[in-house]
């Protein structure tokens, strides 16, 4: 059994995207690879939770407008 990954950052930190963050097709009205927020955007983790077949933490980041998504570690930076 591995050990379950301990998540970087927390709930409630701002934040702002480290890359271009694009779609992986989980937004239906989006371009399929299309980018959604450019890197430097900011927003704030609303949820920390841990991918269970891949162990590692994925953030869901509140970016404003109704925009949720769903980032790795290295997609975001603390502010």
């Amino acid at each position: 059994m591995t050990q379950q990954a301990v998540p970087k950052y927390r709930r409630g930190q701002r934040v702002k995207a480290a890359v271009d963050l694009t779609d992986d097709s989980s937004f239906p009205n989006a371009e399929p690879e299309g980018v959604l927020l450019t890197a430097g955007a900011t927003g704030e983790i609303i949820k920390v939770a841990i991918h269970t077949e891949a162990n590692v933490p994925v953030y869901i980041v509140d970016f404003g407008e109704a925009l949720l998504i769903g980032c790795l570690e290295e997609e975001i930076a603390v502010l």
